[in-house]
């Protein structure tokens, strides 16, 4: 039987060759056999430093590899449904960094190519792989907190830049697309659901026309969220700062480091009980450092070998979509928004 997994990357993007390619290069089951990019010399380079045997000067070139087994996508957001389309028609299997589109429309298009080419896709939220989060998803389901009833998290950083792409509109720039994607698809998974109706405020920046801090409240039913993401705000660090608190119905849950650990780093979770007073926990449960890009493509390589592992549908990226979508709408009308159903 075969245990490894070929994998070929589209681009030479920094988040990369800088974090992603050198952790997957760990992963027992990968093999990151080639790397395109639409600059030959670019591609050549970047694949000699990361001991990549094969390099193409085009994208469809590494397509046509019959030995490429899944795509990895680090490219501009705006490319992402193109070349996602482009390599599951391949034949390839596909693991595309977020947003994994700019419209819920195109989501539903990439769902239906999935189906028909029996590929399996997945979108990058390499935070999902932590073992922080399958912690407390068994502390959730063992029903000692009761059920979740309000969740509520922040992600900030300055992103100054003016070349920088999370400043630029018309790739899918901005707070929302961004680190709001982390925030929607973290209170999605807590709750197990999307919301039903959403409502935000937001400061656009004069100058790049992005949101640049960006309020939401979400609205479950019996159970709500809220977030704050800023890309002016905050830190100039190597990360973005982070919060993520969990009220349920019997405690608390409460994660210091929860969404993209760009570089391994010891974290923790607090749970607070009934009897909890503050913010002071009855039971920590600590995590050494992990590389969140490491297990996301082990898991991932895995899967495709046809292991029983976790796995993310791309159903989940459609109800992130319909909820930036909303949250836009909501602040050009004034009102909350419903969200549509899948």
């Amino acid at each position: 039987m075969k245990k490894t997994v070929n994998w070929g990357v589209l681009g030479a993007a920094a988040i990369a060759t800088k974090h992603a390619l050198p952790a997957m290069s760990e992963a027992p089951s990968t093999t990151l056999l080639a790397l395109a990019s639409r600059d030959l010399a670019k591609g050549r380079a970047a694949a000699q430093a990361l001991s990549i045997p094969r390099a193409y000067g085009s994208y469809d070139e590494l397509l046509a590899d019959p030995d490429i087994d899944v795509v990895y996508i680090p490219l501009p957001n705006q490319l992402h449904f193109e070349w996602s389309v482009r390599a599951l028609e391949a034949g390839k299997h596909v693991l595309c960094e977020k947003p994994l589109c700019l419209t819920s429309a195109q989501v539903k298009e990439l769902c239906a190519v999935r189906d028909r080419t029996g590929k399996h896709i997945e979108e990058a939220f390499a935070f999902r792989n932590h073992p922080q989060w399958a912690k407390v998803d068994e502390i959730l389901a063992s029903g000692a907190l009761g059920p979740v009833r309000a969740v509520h998290g922040i992600i900030a950083k300055q992103f100054l830049d003016p070349a920088d792409i999370r400043n630029n509109p018309a790739v899918g720039g901005g707070g929302l697309y961004d680190t709001g994607s982390y925030a929607i698809c973290a209170c999605n998974r807590l709750f197990r659901r999307a919301p039903t109706r959403v409502v935000a405020a937001l400061d656009i920046d004069p100058k790049f026309g992005i949101d640049r801090l960006s309020s939401a409240l979400l609205d479950y039913g019996d159970a709500h969220a809220s977030f704050t993401v800023a890309t002016q705000s905050g830190g100039t660090g190597w990360g973005t700062q982070q919060h993520l608190a969990v009220l349920c119905a019997n405690g608390w849950l409460r994660f210091n480091f929860p969404y993209s650990q760009v570089r391994p780093t010891p974290c923790s979770v607090e749970v607070g009980n009934t009897s909890s007073v503050g913010a002071f926990p009855s039971t920590t449960f600590a995590f050494e450092p992990v590389n969140q890009f490491t297990l996301q493509a082990e898991r991932f390589s895995r899967l495709v070998l046809g292991e029983a592992v976790p796995s993310w549908p791309i159903e989940d990226a459609l109800d992130t979509l319909h909820t930036i979508e909303a949250l836009f709408e909501s602040v050009r009308s004034g009102a909350w928004q419903a969200l549509p159903t899948r």
